[in-house]
């Protein structure tokens, strides 16, 4: 029987759980985040952390809240593999992570063509071997060593950081299926989940890394979940807005084989052969409600923190938040930074 969670420790070893918020916040401009960033110590966050696909880059809001804020843990979850060479990421990681004293977290992934392709002009080629070599690449220029040349899919055998870092990031990958899961806690420091329910989330790490929830020799792994909020209690608006993104993510090739290892493949079906049709609309509005609650969790932040405290599953390390825009923070965008303070209890 796995030991009991409680809400300030989400792995048996007893270590403090982290909690982390994602940036951009609503309502706030990117400069207009100082003061809150500031104050997020004070609310019960420990992390910042930032994704990216469109809008904005992953590393700039990291480094002004490193100024900010220099208490908080900086992380990236994800910067995609595909869109910047091994070299330009260890640099880019070395050097912030030297602004945070060490206190970063390099997550990093395959990300989907929509992003890597549509966005970009790269080709979406051999996803997991791409982010299989360039974990492999930063763990050893990040820690000072010989990069070496033996990848499939990369080459950068005279790369040196020219020094060596006394506190390196650890290398996360976001990850959804069995491989990858094994490339995150085998090759990297750990995982960055989402899009899952509470009941997915013990599945998904013994599928990276056994069933026991300790650790081996070494530094322990990472675990960060990340959840999509809308502190509303307008029903109505909140399941539009959730459909409106799980319409499109759920349909993206990962996230559809991801939902099917995890046996939703007939839930989507529906859903999916509507975006294969072009009807991007319709495939949000083919999602059962149950699927769009459990992926989208919605409510007032008391019933939130509930929904919340499932996820705190032995082994989970970081709690990331993603709040999303709501009719409450449009009218009270003030509002925001007692809403965190809600949200985390």
């Amino acid at each position: 029987m796995p030991p009991p969670v409680s809400a300030s420790t989400g792995n048996p070893a007893g270590a403090p759980l982290h909690w982390g918020v994602n940036l951009p916040l609503p309502t706030l401009s990117l400069p207009g985040h100082r003061h809150l960033v500031e104050s997020l110590p004070d609310l019960g966050y420990t992390d910042v952390w930032t994704g990216e696909g469109g809008g904005i880059d992953a590393f700039t809001p990291l480094t002004a809240a490193a100024a900010w804020q220099p208490e908080l843990r900086l992380g990236t979850g994800v910067v995609p593999v595909l869109t910047r060479g091994p070299g330009i990421l260890a640099q880019t990681a070395a050097t912030l992570s030297q602004l945070a004293e060490g206190r970063l977290l390099l997550g990093v992934g395959a990300s989907v063509p929509a992003h890597t392709t549509a966005l970009n002009g790269v080709t979406h080629d051999r996803p997991l071997a791409r982010v299989r070599d360039t974990v492999r690449f930063l763990k050893r220029a990040l820690h000072g060593l010989p990069v070496g040349d033996a990848y499939e899919t990369l080459s950068a055998p005279g790369f040196s950081l020219g020094h060596t870092l006394p506190r390196p990031p650890k290398v996360l990958v976001g990850a959804l299926r069995p491989r990858m899961l094994r490339v995150a806690y085998q090759d990297g420091d750990g995982a960055v989940l989402n899009l899952l329910t509470a009941e997915d989330v013990p599945r998904v790490i013994e599928a990276g890394r056994g069933s026991a929830p300790g650790e081996g020799a070494g530094e322990p792994k990472e675990t960060v979940v990340k959840l999509f909020l809308c502190p509303t209690a307008d029903v109505a608006y909140a399941r539009a807005a959730g459909r409106g993104f799980l319409g499109w993510i759920l349909n993206q090739k990962p996230y559809h084989a991801f939902h099917e290892w995890l046996g939703r493949g007939d839930l989507l079906k529906e859903s999916y052969d509507r975006y294969l049709l072009g009807d991007r609309a319709g495939a949000g509005a083919a999602l059962p409600d149950s699927l769009v609650d459990a992926l989208w969790l919605h409510g007032e932040p008391a019933a939130l923190r509930e929904r919340i405290a499932a996820y705190l599953h032995p082994g989970v390390t970081t709690v990331l938040l993603y709040v999303a825009p709501t009719p409450e923070l449009h009218a009270r965008p003030e509002k925001l930074g007692s809403l965190l303070a809600e949200l985390r209890g």
